[in-house]
């Protein structure tokens, strides 16, 4: 193994992984993986795994690169983030809407000769690739050009969706075949990873993290008229108060929220996130005369989603797939129920009514089921008490493991 020291934890490095990631945080967009990035630093904070990231960063080829090249912001870590672990962002090029199926071949091309040199500087154990695609296939390779061993992770669209896809399926396959073990974010994604042809031996479950420090109960009340003193929001002291969490992408859903609010008077919707779907949100709020009771609030820092989402009477996300959202358990561990639908772990998560409701993904059903939390609310205290099993302690000793079985066999 690579071990040797360098990590101020406690315990031994055991091994050092190489981890390849599309998704974490910069300076320019400082909310965009921010679970990768959480959850990686609660396994270097263990001190028995070291790790080193690599984020390949889409750069458009010429000349569309002239109209939509990334900003230096990009190739930056956020400001306010601790460098628990080095993060190396390498630009990667692409042609926007074409290049899906080439995008683990052009992420391979781009990050190898640093995977190379990181290397030969000072060897890795294991190859990791956060995602299914378009990390898996590229860290097959780079496992492959170094003779490491290859883990994977899957979270949910990364199966879902481009396991259906023609071109990306084979590929996807083929690094689950190499593979010497996946990680799955629920039981139910793990079943369609078998269905879809990957080896039932090889996949763990390993549910995602939760940091109780932050994301904990807040009475109602106090949350409700701190959060309506915040201007900025413009969210009203009373009435009922309903909360979507998640990208502002068709995926996600937060148009079936919208319609769903016109069966629910007087009740606000906050939609917390941005992404390119927010002109038509905002379109279609306006369409349906409820326009001045949503709000967008643009992505918001830790602490005051923790506090929206204490306020809240649910948080609502009707995503047509999922593997485990963090924000199913973030909400809960506020004291907050959830309106999803059945949809990857979402039995998982809302295992007893107090969780919320699982609701068909039509504005009936989902406003009926935000109507029957109104009626029957559960206590805060109940509610936390379903996301008390997630923890990124847990969820990092679950990886650390993970890596070392790999690395040692």
């Amino acid at each position: 193994m690579g071990g040797g020291g360098g990590n101020a934890g406690a315990q031994t490095v055991t091994c050092r992984v190489l981890s390849i990631s599309t998704l974490f945080p910069s300076s320019a967009r400082p909310g965009f993986g921010l679970f990768v990035a959480r959850q990686f630093d609660s396994v270097a904070a263990r001190g028995d795994v070291e790790l080193e990231l690599i984020c390949p960063v889409a750069r458009p080829v010429w000349p569309l690169s002239m109209l939509r090249a990334p900003s230096p912001g990009h190739f930056t870590q956020p400001s306010d983030r601790t460098a628990a672990f080095p993060v190396h962002y390498v630009p990667f090029s692409n042609i926007p809407a074409i290049s899906t199926r080439w995008n683990p071949a052009l992420i391979a091309r781009a990050v190898l000769p640093l995977a190379r040199r990181l290397h030969a500087e000072r060897s890795f154990d294991v190859v990791d690739a956060q995602f299914f695609f378009p990390e898996g296939p590229a860290a097959a390779r780079i496992a492959r050009e170094l003779g490491l061993p290859l883990s994977i992770t899957a979270r949910g669209s990364d199966v879902h969706l481009w396991g259906q896809d023609r071109a990306a399926r084979p590929q996807i396959l083929e690094a689950a075949k190499q593979a010497a073990g996946i990680r799955a974010v629920s039981a139910a994604l793990r079943a369609d990873m078998i269905a879809l042809g990957m080896p039932e031996e090889r996949i763990e479950v390993h549910y995602t993290g939760l940091d109780h420090s932050r994301f904990k109960p807040v009475p109602r009340g106090e949350a409700r008229a701190t959060i309506a003193a915040d201007a900025g929001l413009g969210v009203s002291a009373e009435g009922p108060l309903f909360v979507a969490v998640g990208n502002l992408i068709p995926l996600k859903g937060q148009a079936l929220a919208i319609e769903a609010l016109s069966g629910l008077p007087e009740a606000q919707l906050v939609i917390a996130g941005q992404g390119p779907e927010r002109a038509a949100l905002a379109m279609k709020a306006a369409e349906l005369g409820v326009g001045d009771r949503v709000i967008f609030a643009g992505s918001l820092a830790p602490d005051t989603l923790a506090l929206l989402l204490s306020a809240a009477d649910a948080m609502v996300l009707p995503s047509e797939r999922e593997g485990l959202a963090n924000a199913w358990v973030e909400a809960l561990a506020c004291g907050t129920p959830i309106v999803i639908p059945d949809v990857g772990g979402a039995r998982e998560v809302v295992c007893d009514p107090s969780a919320g409701r699982l609701a068909a993904r039509n504005p009936a059903a989902i406003a009926g089921a935000m109507a029957d939390l109104l009626a029957n609310p559960p206590t805060q205290a109940a509610v936390a008490a379903n996301a008390a099993r997630f923890s990124w302690e847990a969820n990092a000793a679950q990886i650390a493991a993970h890596y070392q079985r790999i690395a040692a066999d």
